[in-house]
Protein backbone atom coordinates (compact mmCIF):
# COMPACT_ATOMS: atom_id res chain seq x y z
CA UNK A 1 0.00 0.00 0.00
CA UNK A 2 1.20 3.51 -0.79
CA UNK A 3 1.74 5.59 2.32
CA UNK A 4 2.90 9.18 2.49
CA UNK A 5 4.11 8.95 6.08
CA UNK A 6 2.82 11.37 8.65
CA UNK A 7 5.70 12.11 10.99
CA UNK A 8 4.23 14.49 13.58
CA UNK A 9 0.87 15.13 15.18
CA UNK A 10 -0.94 18.08 13.62
CA UNK A 11 -2.41 18.95 17.04
CA UNK A 12 0.57 18.86 19.38
CA UNK A 13 3.67 18.23 17.25
CA UNK A 14 4.69 14.94 18.90
CA UNK A 15 6.19 12.26 16.66
CA UNK A 16 3.42 9.79 15.75
CA UNK A 17 3.58 6.02 15.93
CA UNK A 18 2.00 3.74 13.34
CA UNK A 19 -0.25 1.21 15.08
CA UNK A 20 -3.82 -0.05 15.21
CA UNK A 21 -5.76 2.48 17.32
CA UNK A 22 -7.51 1.40 20.51
CA UNK A 23 -10.91 2.63 19.23
CA UNK A 24 -11.98 -0.61 17.53
CA UNK A 25 -10.35 0.24 14.20
CA UNK A 26 -8.64 -2.63 12.40
CA UNK A 27 -6.14 -0.68 10.24
CA UNK A 28 -2.76 0.67 11.17
CA UNK A 29 -2.90 4.47 11.50
CA UNK A 30 -0.63 7.34 12.52
CA UNK A 31 -1.49 7.78 16.22
CA UNK A 32 -0.13 10.45 18.53
CA UNK A 33 1.21 8.82 21.73
CA UNK A 34 0.75 12.11 23.64
CA UNK A 35 -2.77 13.32 22.78
CA UNK A 36 -4.14 10.10 21.17
CA UNK A 37 -5.15 11.91 17.94
CA UNK A 38 -5.62 9.48 15.08
CA UNK A 39 -4.41 10.83 11.73
CA UNK A 40 -6.09 9.32 8.68
CA UNK A 41 -4.37 9.17 5.30
CA UNK A 42 -6.83 9.47 2.45
CA UNK A 43 -6.54 9.42 -1.34
CA UNK A 44 -5.81 12.64 -3.20
CA UNK A 45 -8.33 13.80 -5.79
CA UNK A 46 -7.09 14.77 -9.24
CA UNK A 47 -9.70 16.69 -11.25
CA UNK A 48 -9.72 17.79 -14.87
CA UNK A 49 -11.63 18.06 -18.10
CA UNK A 50 -11.89 16.60 -21.57
CA UNK A 51 -12.21 19.90 -23.47
CA UNK A 52 -13.72 19.27 -26.89
CA UNK A 53 -14.25 21.34 -30.03
CA UNK A 54 -16.20 19.42 -32.66
CA UNK A 55 -14.25 16.23 -33.46
CA UNK A 56 -11.16 17.39 -31.57
CA UNK A 57 -9.98 17.43 -27.94
CA UNK A 58 -7.60 19.85 -26.29
CA UNK A 59 -4.37 18.46 -24.89
CA UNK A 60 -1.64 20.25 -22.97
CA UNK A 61 2.08 19.54 -23.30
CA UNK A 62 3.49 19.42 -19.76
CA UNK A 63 6.08 22.00 -18.68
CA UNK A 64 6.46 20.36 -15.24
CA UNK A 65 7.49 17.01 -13.81
CA UNK A 66 6.41 14.31 -13.67
CA UNK A 67 6.38 13.52 -17.38
CA UNK A 68 7.72 16.83 -18.65
CA UNK A 69 7.10 17.22 -22.41
CA UNK A 70 4.31 14.62 -22.52
CA UNK A 71 0.71 15.38 -23.48
CA UNK A 72 -2.17 15.36 -21.00
CA UNK A 73 -5.67 16.60 -20.42
CA UNK A 74 -5.81 19.74 -18.26
CA UNK A 75 -5.99 18.42 -14.69
CA UNK A 76 -4.46 18.69 -11.25
CA UNK A 77 -5.01 18.27 -7.55
CA UNK A 78 -8.32 19.45 -6.13
CA UNK A 79 -7.98 22.27 -3.60
CA UNK A 80 -9.78 22.59 -0.27
CA UNK A 81 -12.93 24.71 -0.53
CA UNK A 82 -13.83 23.73 -4.08
CA UNK A 83 -16.08 21.09 -5.62
CA UNK A 84 -14.72 18.56 -8.09
CA UNK A 85 -16.19 20.50 -11.03
CA UNK A 86 -14.84 23.82 -9.71
CA UNK A 87 -11.38 22.28 -9.39
CA UNK A 88 -11.59 20.81 -12.89
CA UNK A 89 -12.60 24.20 -14.27
CA UNK A 90 -9.79 25.97 -12.39
CA UNK A 91 -7.19 23.50 -13.68
CA UNK A 92 -8.47 23.89 -17.26
CA UNK A 93 -8.23 27.66 -16.98
CA UNK A 94 -4.75 27.55 -15.38
CA UNK A 95 -3.21 24.98 -17.70
CA UNK A 96 -4.90 25.72 -21.04
CA UNK A 97 -6.28 29.24 -20.76
CA UNK A 98 -9.37 27.92 -22.52
CA UNK A 99 -12.86 29.39 -22.67
CA UNK A 100 -15.35 26.56 -22.05
CA UNK A 101 -18.66 25.44 -20.61
CA UNK A 102 -18.55 22.63 -18.05
CA UNK A 103 -20.56 19.53 -18.85
CA UNK A 104 -21.18 16.26 -17.03
CA UNK A 105 -18.80 14.04 -15.09
CA UNK A 106 -17.23 11.65 -17.59
CA UNK A 107 -14.71 9.36 -15.88
CA UNK A 108 -13.69 8.28 -12.38
CA UNK A 109 -10.42 6.35 -12.23
CA UNK A 110 -9.05 4.77 -9.06
CA UNK A 111 -5.25 4.72 -8.98
CA UNK A 112 -4.83 2.70 -5.81
CA UNK A 113 -1.04 2.24 -5.97
CA UNK A 114 -0.45 6.01 -5.64
CA UNK A 115 -3.48 6.77 -3.46
CA UNK A 116 -5.33 8.92 -6.00
CA UNK A 117 -8.77 9.19 -7.59
CA UNK A 118 -8.90 10.96 -10.98
CA UNK A 119 -12.15 12.58 -12.13
CA UNK A 120 -12.65 14.11 -15.58
CA UNK A 121 -15.59 16.21 -16.75
CA UNK A 122 -16.49 16.91 -20.34
CA UNK A 123 -16.07 20.59 -21.22
CA UNK A 124 -17.40 22.18 -24.42
CA UNK A 125 -14.90 24.69 -25.74
CA UNK A 126 -16.31 28.11 -26.66
CA UNK A 127 -13.24 29.11 -28.67
CA UNK A 128 -10.29 27.44 -30.36
CA UNK A 129 -7.88 30.07 -28.99
CA UNK A 130 -5.85 29.21 -25.87
CA UNK A 131 -3.58 31.05 -23.46
CA UNK A 132 -1.71 28.32 -21.55
CA UNK A 133 -0.21 28.97 -18.13
CA UNK A 134 3.33 28.28 -16.93
CA UNK A 135 2.71 24.53 -16.41
CA UNK A 136 2.00 24.07 -20.14
CA UNK A 137 4.45 24.28 -23.05
CA UNK A 138 1.68 24.12 -25.65
CA UNK A 139 -2.10 23.66 -25.76
CA UNK A 140 -3.41 22.13 -28.98
CA UNK A 141 -6.49 20.48 -30.47
CA UNK A 142 -6.23 16.91 -31.80
CA UNK A 143 -8.56 14.58 -33.67
CA UNK A 144 -8.46 10.98 -32.46
CA UNK A 145 -6.10 9.96 -35.29
CA UNK A 146 -3.74 12.89 -34.59
CA UNK A 147 -3.25 12.20 -30.88
CA UNK A 148 0.37 11.25 -30.08
CA UNK A 149 -0.76 8.16 -28.15
CA UNK A 150 2.80 7.11 -27.27
CA UNK A 151 3.42 10.57 -25.78
CA UNK A 152 0.43 10.62 -23.40
CA UNK A 153 1.66 11.39 -19.88
CA UNK A 154 -0.67 9.24 -17.77
CA UNK A 155 -2.65 6.01 -18.17
CA UNK A 156 -5.74 7.72 -16.68
CA UNK A 157 -5.62 10.28 -19.50
CA UNK A 158 -5.20 7.60 -22.18
CA UNK A 159 -8.11 5.56 -20.79
CA UNK A 160 -10.32 8.66 -20.56
CA UNK A 161 -9.50 9.73 -24.13
CA UNK A 162 -10.22 6.24 -25.51
CA UNK A 163 -13.62 6.20 -23.81
CA UNK A 164 -14.39 9.77 -24.91
CA UNK A 165 -13.79 9.01 -28.59
CA UNK A 166 -15.73 5.73 -28.34
CA UNK A 167 -18.72 7.53 -26.78
CA UNK A 168 -18.41 10.35 -29.33
CA UNK A 169 -18.71 7.82 -32.17
CA UNK A 170 -21.83 6.35 -30.50
CA UNK A 171 -23.35 9.82 -30.10
CA UNK A 172 -23.94 9.43 -26.36
CA UNK A 173 -21.78 9.85 -23.30
CA UNK A 174 -21.86 7.81 -20.13
CA UNK A 175 -19.90 7.91 -16.89
CA UNK A 176 -16.95 5.55 -16.89
CA UNK A 177 -15.42 4.10 -13.75
CA UNK A 178 -12.34 1.92 -13.70
CA UNK A 179 -9.37 0.86 -11.65
CA UNK A 180 -5.88 1.58 -12.96
CA UNK A 181 -3.02 -0.80 -12.14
Amino acid sequence: MHRSPIKHCKNCGTAVAYRVPDDGDIKERAVCPTCDTIHYENPLNVVGTVPHWGERVLLCKRNIEPRWGKWTLPAGFMELGETTSQGAARETDEEAGARFEMEDLFSVLNVKRVGQVHMFYRARLLSDQFNPGHETIEARLFTESEIPWEEIAFKTVKETLERFFSDHRKGRFGVHTLDIG
